[in-house]
């Protein structure tokens, strides 16, 4: 065996075998950097209170000057008008808001200071597009305390608009859950109070949420015979780029709250961008194996004769090609243990970055990563080791 080698690494190009090592390395790092990248922001993009999170649309029907005054087509939306919805191309989800049919109101207030009263009403989604914890989150008419959720719009205006302008303190989210809510709610002959309780703060809705079981319940108390179609729908897109929706929209009149369809399209870019940077690693890695194949060609061309001569004197064709599968795989192993320790670095340095921007997202293991650069260096070093023993059996049969 040593003898071999000795004899086949006199016309091995060290230049060449640079270039592999380096391109190689170079793909690697991207394709674990691409990966491991993707799972440390996944909370920001996904997490119901991330930055990015899923894409939800608010849709309404378009008002206009006779529907203000009452004349003209209806702006609520029939089971049809849902149903149609619902089977566009685009749509993963479609949920009708049922908003409260009944008068209420609401005083609120902190033991020792100022109570404040107001004239309020409910509005209710399905569980599923809920983005607060839905532990608490459930009515029973026996327990007479009823869960809401706000906007946190509403505590922003509060903070930094009533309450400077009245002189009241400001509140934080965990304080407003410690207030004492006492709610009227008036219709079909009855008047009727009922305690309440904030258990947290929507950024994606923005109205007073309380859980679709209770609505329908107090509907059916103080507002039987109100009309029970929605005013509004939210729906979840697959594809928020996708110019069918856009299409769809204006062709059916409806309008959509805020910029959430220019959200949704810088959400899906970032998720586009991010699978680019991975396909643009493996594709330095292929480039670098084409490189390494090609070395290792011209390298068996050189030493053809020698070949010849060492399959003539006995050797078998396993043991002329061991010394350079060896090579290949010496190097794909050293390229994964430098790519894992490069991801290592080059992870500490933007975690501390994200960190400081989003210090709620946690830590996540980089073993699927690892994972991921053993199976490329495990398929890797077969292909080479596969082509390199076809050689030089193309060699011995001639």
């Amino acid at each position: 065996m040593r003898l071999v080698w000795k004899l086949l690494r006199r016309h091995i190009s060290l230049p060449q075998l640079a270039g592999f090592f380096l391109a190689n390395l170079l793909g690697m790092v991207i394709v674990l950097m691409s990966l491991q990248f993707y799972r440390d922001v996944k909370p920001i993009f996904s997490e119901e209170d991330g930055f990015i999170r899923p894409d939800y649309l608010i849709l309404s029907k378009r008002i206009s000057s006779l529907g203000a005054i009452g004349l003209g087509s209806t702006k609520t939306f029939s089971q049809r008008d849902i149903d149609e919805l619902a089977s566009q191309p685009f749509a993963k989800r479609v949920g009708a808001f049922t908003a409260s049919q009944y008068k209420v109101s609401c005083s609120m207030g902190i033991e020792g200071l100022a109570q404040i009263g107001t004239e309020m009403f409910f509005e209710s989604v399905p569980d599923a597009f809920v983005d607060v914890d839905l532990t608490k989150w459930h009515f029973s008419p026996e327990d007479g305390v009823v869960p809401i959720i706000l906007p946190k719009t509403y505590l922003a205006i509060y903070n930094f608009g009533f309450a400077q302008s009245q002189n009241l303190p400001k509140l934080s989210e965990g304080v407003i859950g410690m207030v004492e809510m006492t709610i009227s709610m008036r219709g079909n002959g009855l008047n009727e109070y009922i305690k309440g309780r904030v258990i947290g703060f929507s950024s994606r809705l923005n109205t007073i949420l309380a859980p679709e079981s209770f609505v329908r319940w107090s509907n059916e108390r103080y507002a039987p015979d109100a009309e029970d179609e929605p005013s509004r729908i939210i729906l979840e897109v697959s594809n928020p780029a996708d110019d069918a929706i856009v299409h769809y929209i204006n062709e059916k009149g409806y309008e959509m709250e805020d910029d959430k369809l220019d959200a949704g399209r810088m959400t899906f870019f970032l998720r586009l961008v991010a699978g680019i940077v991975m396909l643009v690693g493996l594709l330095i890695s292929l480039l670098s194996f084409y490189i390494l194949m090609l070395s290792i060609y011209l390298l068996v061309e050189k030493n053809t004769e020698k070949m010849r001569t060492l399959l003539l004197i006995g050797y078998s064709p396993a043991k002329v090609a061991l010394p350079y599968q060896l090579l290949t795989i010496g190097m794909n192993a050293a390229v994964l243990l430098l790519a894992v320790g490069g991801l290592c670095i080059l992870r500490s340095l933007y975690m501390q970055r994200l960190w400081s921007v989003f210090p709620q997202i946690s830590e996540e293991s980089i073993l699927p990563a690892i994972v991921l650069g053993f199976v490329l260096f495990v398929i890797v070093s077969l292909a080479n080791a596969a082509i390199i023993r076809r050689r030089i059996n193309i060699i011995w049969k001639n």
